[in-house]
C-alpha cells in the first residue's frame, strides 16, 4: 500500500488539505494524494510512508458550513462509518477536490460505461444525434498536457525566397470534402461515418505505401 501511494505514476489528484481530527476539533495541514479510488495522506509532501488511507467506495462528497472556509466532507452511508471533513486553500482548489473525489469510486465508472454503452446502442441502432464539430486544430501540447491559451498562433514569416523564420512546418493535409459520398455529413450516423472515413484513411495508407515503394 505504502509502494502504491509513493509510486512514480501519474496521480489523479494531489496536494495540501486540512483535515479535522477523530477525536479533537483541531484541523491538521496534511499532504493528499488520490490515486484510483484510494485517497492517502501524509504528513508532508516529503513524507514517504502514508498516515493513512480513505477508500472512496460507497461515499458521498458534499459541502458542509463550518468556521473554516472551503471545507467539504467525504460521507459514507453506513451509520457507523466516520465522516471525514476537509478544507482546502481556495475555493480553486475546493472545486478541484470535490469533482475529483466524485469521481473516484468504481460505481461512478460503472455509471459512466454504462451510458457510453448506451449510446453505442443507439449509434448501432442508427438513432445517434449529429456528431460534434471538429476544432480547427489541435492544442499544443507540453510533457503530455494540452496548454490551453486564448492568444491565436503566431503567423509563420517569410521572405520572397521562401525562407521561414523557425523550424520548417510539416506540408498541410488534404482538404477535407464538405460532404459525403452518399450525403451530407450532418445528417449522417456514427456507423456511416466510421465507414466513410475509414475508406478515406486507407486509400491515402495505400497512396502512402505505394510512395514508399517508389526508387
Amino acid at each position: 500500500m505504502a509502494f502504491y501511494a509513493t509510486c512514480d505514476a501519474p496521480v489523479d489528484n494531489a496536494g495540501f488539505l486540512y483535515k479535522k481530527g477523530g477525536r479533537h476539533a483541531a484541523y491538521h495541514r496534511r499532504w493528499f494524494v488520490l490515486r484510483g479510488n484510494m485517497l492517502f495522506y501524509f504528513e508532508d509532501v516529503a513524507s514517504r510512508e502514508p498516515v493513512g488511507v480513505i477508500i472512496l467506495e460507497g461515499c458521498t462528497v458534499e459541502l458542509v458550513e463550518a468556521a473554516e472556509e472551503f471545507t467539504f466532507a467525504v460521507r459514507f452511508a453506513e451509520a457507523r462509518a466516520r465522516t471525514y471533513v476537509l478544507a482546502a486553500e481556495s475555493q480553486a482548489a475546493m472545486e478541484g477536490w470535490v469533482k475529483a473525489l466524485s469521481r473516484a469510486s468504481f460505481d461512478y465508472l460503472r455509471l459512466v460505461v454504462r451510458e457510453l454503452e448506451q449510446q453505442l446502442a443507439a449509434m448501432r441502432a442508427g438513432g445517434c444525434p449529429p456528431p460534434p464539430r471538429r476544432p480547427r486544430a489541435l492544442l499544443p501540447k507540453e510533457n503530455g498536457c494540452a496548454v490551453w491559451s486564448a492568444e491565436p498562433p503566431a503567423a509563420s514569416t517569410g521572405t520572397s525566397t521562401g525562407a521561414r523564420s523557425g523550424p520548417e512546418r510539416p506540408p498541410l493535409p488534404p482538404r477535407r470534402r464538405a460532404s459525403a459520398p452518399n450525403g451530407p455529413l450532418d445528417s449522417a450516423s456514427f456507423l456511416q461515418l466510421h465507414e466513410w472515413y475509414g475508406q478515406e484513411v486507407r486509400a491515402l495508407r495505400s497512396q502512402w505505401l505505394r510512395s514508399r515503394a517508389q526508387p
